[in-house]
């Protein structure tokens, strides 16, 4: 989901149902933005990321880390905010 703008969608499966974690982080590792913090049903999700903080606030033009765990996995990827 690099570069985007106005808005990130992150596309993701899961095999089986199960909590799911899908969070934004700054380069400096401090977490800016949770987009999902819940079980979730097996099968393609969307979430889209509008490039806000948790408090609403538009955030600076900049690379960002995505990071979604479920269950035992995880996976980070990069997403470049272009303002």
């Amino acid at each position: 989901p690099s570069p985007f703008n106005p808005a990130c969608t992150v596309v993701f499966t899961l095999a089986q149902a199960g909590p799911v974690d899908l969070v934004v982080y700054d380069l400096r590792g401090r977490r800016v933005s949770v987009l999902v913090a819940e079980g979730r049903a097996a099968g393609r999700h969307l979430v889209t990321w509008d490039g806000r903080d948790h408090a609403g606030r538009a955030l600076a033009s900049g690379v960002y880390l995505i990071r979604m765990r479920a269950g035992d996995r995880s996976a980070v990827r990069k997403a470049l905010l272009v303002r």
